[in-house]
């Protein structure tokens, strides 16, 4: 086994996916007896879209899915208006999944699961990290399942296992942050039948107080709702406070909550891990930092830093280890920042700005760079490679997102008519204007689109990351 990774929530599912399709031993445990079964991260941002898409997942995730709802608000049982998180923005070809999907976790869990059973691993639940050790060479780790210890060797251990992580604690790196007890919200997931099932709702009592209220988001896949609601008394959290804020707030009496599938009580707990690496121990995703919910940003966080991490270590498996550093510079810095927009978001909305999720641009995700400091140029080392439509070399209609999708890095050679050049683990194109010709492997762009989007000249290559961000223009 190379790698050892746990906790199989959406970030270790997807590290495992992409070690494995790139022929690297994993294993992947959790402790937990059974999946989740509960909504909780239900909104998947633009940027996870396209990971999605490169992993193999994307029709599966879209077919199970849907758009964020219109969501129908009523004051003092009063309908009001209708209204969306954000407003749907159509496709470009540099950015083909510009909006929100939702789907609740525990079925972008399940899809996750199945892609990673194609490459011949499933999760192994029940089974505990106790404890490990490290040296020079690798990670020798403890597992139980029930009550049965195995010694597990690996090259490298990765901590995807939340945020009360045994790795983290383990290493003992702080977890630097606060959480407030002031402030919790009741979360759950149940059936409201008299409710129509393709809007949301928002019910709340009194006009001048619109966020002490009730919110019923629909799920999509059955008929369930996914509820949240602020938690204002010391109570159980079960079916019948979440009744009791629906008699109050909406004025109704025909809306029955049924079939409380998962209920949580959430505090704010934002947190930053100090480091993301120890020696050959990494963090990632809840392990590494805690969110609000508001902005829809910890799943997507935790996803994104798996497909960071994922080709690292499969280079350092084959010798080269001089990436792996950069896995905690770069994800480090992105985890700060969205912390910081979720943060101020939550803020917002606690100070009665029911807005400020709709004014949630930066939400997106597409505009996470690992650029350095101070390079303003329009498109630069460390930026998302865009997407554009493309023209394969028998004529067919493809996108430089299907040149993009596998385990490799790709280099755009614009205007090559000649040899290209060769790079290691990369394949090679001949990005061509129309009316050019090449014997090379080659696309021909489709009104400019590639070379506007790269803001490239003739001669020009570009290295784009197998994580699909640019990796050296020359």
């Amino acid at each position: 086994m190379q790698v050892l990774i746990a906790g199989a929530g959406p970030t270790g599912l997807t590290l495992a996916i992409d070690l494995a399709r790139r022929g690297v031993p994993v294993r992947l445990v959790d402790q937990a007896a059974e999946f989740f079964a509960g909504s909780r991260g239900d909104g998947i941002q633009p940027r996870t879209l396209e990971v999605f898409d490169d992993l193999g997942v994307l029709d599966e995730v879209l077919a199970a899915g849907a758009p964020t709802p219109v969501m129908r608000a009523y004051l003092g049982g009063e309908f009001v208006g209708e209204r969306r998180m954000a407003e749907p923005v159509a496709p470009t070809p540099a950015v083909p999944y510009p909006n929100l999907w939702t789907l609740g976790q525990s079925r972008t869990e399940a899809i996750l699961r199945d892609r990673l059973a194609e490459f011949g691993v499933r999760v192994e639940t029940g089974t505990a990290l106790v404890s490990f050790e490290q040296d020079d060479s690798g990670v020798t780790a403890v597992l139980d399942r029930d009550g049965v210890r195995e010694t597990a060797r690996a090259a490298y251990l990765v901590g995807a296992d939340g945020g009360r992580s045994t790795v983290r604690k383990t290493l003992g790196i702080p977890f630097e942050g606060s959480t407030d007890e002031s402030l919790r919200m009741l979360l759950g997931d149940v059936r409201a039948d008299a409710l129509d099932h393709t809007y949301g709702y928002w019910f709340a009592a009194a006009a001048d107080r619109p966020m002490e209220g009730i919110a019923l988001s629909p799920l999509p896949g059955g008929k369930h709702f996914q509820v949240a609601a602020p938690l204002t008394e010391d109570a159980e959290a079960g079916l019948d406070v979440l009744q009791d804020y629906v008699d109050r707030h909406s004025g109704r009496t025909d809306v029955v909550l049924t079939d409380l599938t998962w209920v949580t009580v959430w505090r704010p707990n934002i947190r930053l891990a100090r480091a993301f690496r120890a020696g050959r121990v990494f963090l990632a995703g809840d392990a590494a930092h805690a969110h609000p919910p508001t902005g829809g940003q910890g799943m997507n966080t935790g996803i994104q830093d798996a497909y960071n991490l994922g080709w690292k270590l499969a280079l350092a498996l084959d010798g080269d280890e001089s990436l792996l550093d950069s896995y905690e510079s770069e994800r480090r810095a992105v985890a700060a920042r969205v912390l910081g927009l979720s943060t101020e978001l939550l803020d917002k909305l606690v100070e009665g700005d029911e807005d400020a999720m709709a004014r949630g641009e930066d939400t997106r995700q597409l505009d996470i760079s690992y650029r350095a400091p101070g390079d303003h140029r329009a498109l630069a080392v460390g930026d998302r490679a865009p997407d554009a439509p493309v023209k394969d070399a028998d004529g067919q209609p493809v996108r430089l997102f299907d040149l993009f999708r596998g385990p490799h890095a790709t280099l755009l050679c614009f205007g090559a008519t000649g040899p290209l050049p060769t790079e290691p683990g990369a394949r090679s194109y001949a990005v061509l204007r129309p009316g050019s010709t090449t014997t090379e492997p080659h696309v021909i762009d489709v009104d400019g689109h590639a070379f506007t989007a790269y803001a490239a000249a003739e001669g020009e290559h570009v290295l784009v990351r197998p994580d699909g961000y640019l990796g050296r223009r020359s």
